[in-house]
């Protein structure tokens, strides 16, 4: 399994756009930590990020999963590169042809997923701990521990979502016609989300029961924004009459569902490679 690892994150070292989009991905995410220092002026009122508690454990696990969760799409641009590249530049059937199956192929590739996935999580947990301890009113051991099932929640969401891109280079061939598939498949989710919330259950959470069984819904759904949790933004609700209380939780169920699609798309993959003459 380490030679394979070896040989996956090799090719994508040596591919520059690749490279250079992977060290952006954690670049950018760093940059989490600048919010700290923002601050708004309207008019005489003075608003600092920091100062409304998003770095407060356990809150922050929550934060910096969903707003790092966003910047997954560099990611996912390198991971259908590196598809896409085996048959343009024809290293997947020479691959074959030094004796690498099709099945150590197609686990390589998810080898590959596991690692990204697995690294971001780390590094969003290492950052979100740092800055936390930096800022957090709360500092006691166990406030500071609970709640990381959503770095859980997050590392099985890029697990899911990056899956989901392989399918697709798999699938497409071309990187740009995959990502536009994937773009495709989102509107496509959205459209019929719709449809089943204003149209077919219009007084129920029927709708919501059935999408959380779509594969880019179900990811979405590990995460929910943690916006509205902030005291503020609950004052604000509070004054002008809103007081929906939304589930922010991490669910097993949720959890399973996107481990799910993560093994369809993978089997999926193999067995595409598998009827395919390369």
């Amino acid at each position: 399994m380490k030679r394979l690892l070896a040989i996956e994150l090799q090719k994508i070292w040596k591919n520059k756009a690749s490279r250079v989009l992977t060290l952006a991905y954690f670049v950018i995410l760093s940059f989490i930590a600048l919010i700290a220092s923002v601050k708004f002026n309207i008019g005489s009122f003075q608003l600092r990020i920091a100062d409304e508690g998003i770095f407060n454990f356990p809150y922050i696990w929550h934060f910096n999963t969903y707003i790092a969760s966003i910047l997954k799409f560099f990611l996912a641009i390198v991971i259908v590169s590196m598809m896409a590249n085996e048959y343009s530049y024809g290293t997947l059937k020479q691959n074959l042809i030094d004796g690498l199956s099709k099945k150590e192929f197609v686990l390589s590739k998810f080898l590959t997923v596991f690692v990204f996935a697995a690294s971001s999580a780390i590094f969003v947990f290492i950052m979100s701990l740092i800055l936390g301890l930096s800022f957090s009113s709360y500092t006691e051991i166990g406030i500071i521990f609970s709640e990381l099932d959503y770095i859980l929640a997050y590392f099985i969401k890029l697990m899911g979502f990056f899956s989901f891109c392989l399918f697709l280079g798999v699938l497409v061939k071309r990187s740009a016609f995959a990502l536009g598939f994937l773009l495709i498949w989102n509107i496509l989710e959205g459209i019929v989300h719709g449809i089943l919330t204003f149209k077919v259950f219009p007084d129920s959470n029927t709708s919501s029961y059935i999408m959380m069984f779509f594969p880019l819904e179900s990811m979405s759904n590990l995460i929910v924004e943690p916006f509205s949790r902030l005291s503020i933004v609950k004052t604000i609700g509070t004054q002008i009459g809103v007081t929906e209380i939304k589930d922010y939780g991490v669910h097993w169920y949720g959890i399973l569902i996107v481990l799910a699609w993560t093994s369809i798309f993978m089997l999926l993959s193999y067995k595409l490679l598998q009827k395919r003459d390369l």
